[in-house]
This record gives structure tokens, C-alpha cells and sequence, in this order.
């Protein structure tokens, strides 16, 4: 199976929530997940810390769906002012939040040895830390109403890889995350779960990776081809629906990786 599968439709499986996605701006992972949840009924606001490009995805979204069903603010996950401001404008825009995807995080290449702290600490404060940061917040939030967080890991943080110790750690430690807040957030009707993609391949991500790494994952793919990024959000918005009602606290590995 070398080829991707066609798009989905819609199913109405959000209608009349309204979602948080950070990190959605251009073509990942998190611009997918923005537009497949509008797909779904969601309205929609999206952080980024890349603002031109968040700009440029909200009126894409909006000339597609409707000006009145997406919003975004620029929100680096490493403030947390400016996380706390993020969930202000989605309650000031749409009223209530019910849906947070934390799908901000960052990687790179470095092999332990080399690595410098400003390294490691960078790729821990945006992936581990600004998901915990944005937990938290939706958490407080949610105390009293419900709703369902789900949060961004990586295969990566199952499976060695040289090179990524930083980011493997990071990812490792969303899963943890998620499963230790997902107990927390029962009593208050909060699911908590993650998807664990292995290789999503998506523009940003073509620009700072090798073409040769991104052949060599991709021979590991038992489909011959990486995931399109609307394949990962399409998980993402199952955890999201009450298709997931009974789940909590699971990483839902979203990969054909050979063992």
C-alpha cells in the first residue's frame, strides 16, 4: 500500500463543541487537526507561536467554514501568560472550551554527547513542560463541566532512536503525563489520552529533516509510505468523540512501524 488512503468525510462527531489545537498553524499535524475537527461541527481556535503562518491558516479555515467558526492567537506554549491568554479568547470567542488538543512540541538532532543543556531544556520546556502547561490550565477550566484533553506524544518516546534522547525523554513524559492527569481528571468527567504518530510527514518537517532520514523511517512503515497528517488528526478526533467514552489515560499509537 503505497499510496494514501482517500479523505474521510465529515460525521457531525463534534457538532457544537468548541476546541483548542496549539501548534495548528500551516500543514501538520495541528493544522490537520484544526480543519478535520470543523469538518466534524467543531468551532475552532488555534495557537501558534509562528504568527505569520497562523494568520495565513485562519483565513484559509475561514474562507472554508465560515469566519464565525475559527479563531487563533498567537500563544508560545513556553509562557505561561500567554498559554492562560489563549484559553481566554477561546472562552471571550466561543463561550466555553470542551475539546484541548496540546499539540505543540519541538524537536532536533543531537547525539547525547553533544547535546548542551540549552538543548535539551528547550525541546523539554515546548514538548513536556508547555503540555503540562496547557493540561493544567484546561484542567482548572474543566473542573466543573467536563471535557476531554488529548495530547501529542510520539512512538518515540516507546523506541530508541539516535539522536533524540531530548525529544524521546519529552515524549515519554506526555504519556506519563497523560495517564497521571487522566486519574486526577476522572472525579471531574475529563478524559485524558494521547496519540503516539510515528512518521507524519508534513512541509515544516521535510524543511528541517534529511531526505535520507525521512526514506530511511519510511522503509520502516509497514505500508511502504508515511502517514498523511489528516490520518494522525483523524485519531485525534476519535479520542475527542464519544466514540472514546470509556477511554482514559491511553496513548493510541497511530503507526505501522514494523516491531
Amino acid at each position: 500500500m503505497n499510496t494514501a488512503p482517500t479523505h474521510v468525510p465529515g460525521h457531525d462527531l463534534l457538532r457544537d463543541r468548541v476546541a483548542v489545537v496549539t501548534a495548528a498553524a500551516g500543514a501538520g499535524i495541528g493544522g490537520a487537526t484544526a480543519r478535520r475537527m470543523l469538518e466534524e461541527g467543531a468551532r475552532v481556535l488555534i495557537g501558534d507561536a509562528h504568527q505569520r503562518r497562523l494568520e495565513e491558516t485562519e483565513l484559509a479555515l475561514a474562507a472554508e467554514f465560515g469566519p464565525g467558526n475559527i479563531a487563533s492567537v498567537p500563544c508560545d506554549v513556553t509562557s505561561e501568560e500567554q498559554v492562560e491568554a489563549m484559553f481566554t479568547a477561546a472562552l471571550e470567542r466561543f463561550g466555553d472550551i470542551d475539546v484541548v488538543v496540546n499539540n505543540a512540541g519541538l524537536g532536533g538532532t543531537a547525539r547525547l554527547v553533544d547535546m548542551t543543556d540549552e538543548q535539551w531544556n528547550r525541546v523539554i520546556d515546548v514538548t513536556l513542560t508547555g503540555t503540562m502547561r496547557c493540561t493544567r490550565h484546561a484542567l482548572r477550566l474543566m473542573a466543573d463541566r467536563g471535557g476531554v484533553i488529548v495530547n501529542n506524544a510520539s512512538v518515540i518516546g516507546w523506541r530508541a532512536q539516535e539522536g533524540q534522547a531530548h525529544y524521546a525523554a519529552a515524549k515519554a513524559g506526555v504519556m506519563a503525563l497523560t495517564r497521571c492527569a487522566a486519574i486526577e481528571a476522572a472525579p471531574s468527567d475529563v478524559r485524558v489520552n494521547a496519540v503516539a504518530p510515528s512518521l507524519a510527514v508534513h512541509p515544516h518537517l521535510a524543511k528541517v529533516t534529511s531526505q535520507e532520514t525521512l526514506d530511511r523511517l519510511t522503509e520502516q512503515e509497514a505500508f511502504g509510505r508515511h502517514a498523511e497528517p489528516w490520518e494522525v488528526a483523524n485519531v485525534i478526533v476519535f479520542l475527542a468523540s464519544d466514540y472514546s467514552s470509556y477511554m482514559t489515560g491511553e496513548t493510541v499509537s497511530v503507526s505501522s512501524q514494523r516491531a
